[in-house]
């Protein structure tokens, strides 16, 4: 053989090996519904820095419906076999995925990244599965949020902020006779279902929440604990002005930023309305922890799919590394308004409205008063939640009385469990 051609022959052959063993770059796909605002700036920091470490990222961006389009759209992909490499999903719909033997296994990232020593052991609950990792946490939102416009108060002679729903109750009596509203509410049933969760814990402590819309025991949802909390959501309902059906959450928020209502109910994302609207925390507004003593979490995660592909499985790696990472969370929860998934973190780049969230969450793990979100769909399946909420909005928006909205939802949670 002439030389040439066996340099040649010798070429090629060693080209083949060397192909053989360079992977590809890391590549996702990410389904997700974060597509407005302090949301989508949040979502295009991890696409940043995914392609700063040499991945290739591919945006699958769902909007509309709070994250129900995007959850009918990756069903359809699922069944098609034709799953995304990552997407946005949260609480036990995290286990139901996994039921299926969809999901992959993040153990390898989780052991190396110590994750254990840094996520809340709650969440660490809601993101594995039999033991693994199959989701990674993005953030946490307080859910149990009491925002109030202090110069309203200030008119009815109030400088501390209620403690507990009897003191509430007394303030707002003294708002109402003066002609202010004492509670900003939108009438939509999620905002109904979130106001109920909070008064719950309020009302009967972070025990009895666990019982109730955690555990679902009979007994409890039965009792005369949870008569008190439908009399309190009834004195509640007079509370609220009478426009207040079909309301966004957002408008509400302006009626305290502008001083047409006293107080809000909602999670810390309303935060981001009051900066908006260039409005100082601890100054124009007070964020304080709605009267409880506990902590109603929400948390965004994304799930990773069992694929395969080198490229794409170096890619959820990659992916789910980064998402926990300091530098990710720190940037990630400045755009988003909530905080660190990851403890420990410094929190001195963040509001004082964040820096408490960050320090009751840390207490609450110690007391193990930390609880799931109901009403955001971190406690109990959907279908669950969906059930529960009937049940509230229709006490809420009629005359129904305690005794048979506490017998409805009880058989409700039967029904649908």
């Amino acid at each position: 053989m002439p030389m040439r051609v066996l340099l040649t022959a010798v070429t090629a052959v060693a080209l083949a090996c060397v192909s053989s063993t360079v992977r590809a770059e890391p590549q996702v796909e990410v389904l997700h519904w974060w597509t407005s605002g302090g949301e989508a700036k949040a979502v295009k920091a991890l696409k940043d820095e995914f392609e700063t470490n040499g991945g290739t990222w591919v945006d699958s961006p769902i909007a509309g419906g709070g994250g129900d389009a995007a959850m009918t759209a990756l069903r359809a992909r699922a069944m098609a076999g034709n799953p995304p490499t990552a997407a946005q999903v949260k609480g036990p719909s995290i286990q139901e995925w996994a039921e299926e033997d969809l999901l992959g296994d993040l153990s390898d990232v989780a052991t190396s990244e110590k994750w254990d020593e840094v996520v809340p052991p709650l969440l660490q609950d809601i993101m594995k599965y039999d033991g693994r990792y199959v989701a990674v946490p993005v953030n946490i939102h307080r859910v149990d949020w009491l925002w109030a416009n202090p110069a309203v108060l200030a008119k009815v002679g109030v400088t501390d902020i209620p403690t507990s729903w009897d003191d509430f109750n007394a303030v707002a009596d003294k708002l109402q006779a003066a002609g202010i509203v004492p509670l900003a509410h939108g009438g939509q049933p999620w905002q109904d279902a979130t106001l109920f969760e909070v008064v719950l814990l309020g009302v009967g402590g972070p025990d009895f929440y666990q019982q109730t819309l955690v555990e679902m025991d009979d007994a409890a949802l039965r009792g005369e604990m949870m008569v008190k909390v439908f009399d309190q959501m009834r004195r509640l309902r007079g509370y609220v002005d009478s426009d207040f059906s079909g309301r966004d959450w957002n408008l509400a928020t302006a009626m305290v930023i502008n001083g047409t209502a006293a107080f809000q109910v909602m999670g810390d994302w309303a935060k981001g309305e009051f900066l908006a609207a260039g409005k100082k925390p601890g100054t124009d507004f007070v964020c304080a922890p709605a009267p409880g003593g506990g902590f109603l979490l929400n948390s965004d995660s994304f799930i990773m799919f069992d694929i395969s592909g080198a490229d794409r499985q170096d890619g959820q790696k990659l992916m789910a590394k980064l998402i926990l990472a300091p530098s990710f969370q720190e940037t990630f929860n400045l755009y988003k308004g909530s905080i660190p998934a990851r403890l420990g973190m410094d929190m001195s780049k963040f509001d004082i409205c964040a820096q408490r969230s960050a320090t009751d969450l840390t207490a609450t793990i110690e007391s193990e008063t930390l609880r799931p979100s109901m009403a955001h769909k971190m406690s109990v399946p959907d279908r669950i939640v969906g059930a529960m909420t009937d049940v509230i909005t229709a006490h809420f928006n009629s005359d129904m009385s305690s005794a048979t909205a506490v017998q409805q939802f009880a058989d409700a949670v039967a029904a649908s469990r």
